[in-house]
């Protein structure tokens, strides 16, 4: 999408602090963490949010949780645990319009919040 600011850092069309990139995904730091560690994680394929997905978006769905696994042990939190955020919709906290989970860990974290 044309002015879709998560398609334009996964493009490299603004920086970012890279975690971790394939040909289907781009994670990267958060601007504004609550966590110790607070990264994102995008499908290149611009989507909306979880709301939005079709048939067709199941694989990349699926591929997009093996991403997370695979950004997690990166960064060391496979060790001691970490939280998956997906926010869908204005209500929830979306503020970007483009599917993408945040990766929270590094610290204990307390049930709903962080």
């Amino acid at each position: 999408m044309e002015d879709c600011l998560f398609c334009k850092i996964s493009q490299g069309e603004i920086p970012s602090t890279k975690v971790y990139e394939d040909d289907d995904f781009f994670a990267f730091k958060d601007i504004n963490p609550v966590a110790p560690v607070h990264v994102l994680v995008v499908p290149k394929k611009h989507i909306a949010n979880i709301a939005s997905l079709t048939e067709e978006d199941a694989a990349v769905a699926g591929k997009m949780l093996y991403a997370i696994q695979k950004v997690a042990h990166l960064l060391g939190l496979d060790k001691d645990g970490y939280r998956v955020v997906f926010n869908t919709g204005e209500k929830a906290g979306q503020t970007v319009l483009h599917m993408h989970a945040h990766i929270l860990g590094g610290k204990e974290m307390a049930w709903p919040g962080v």
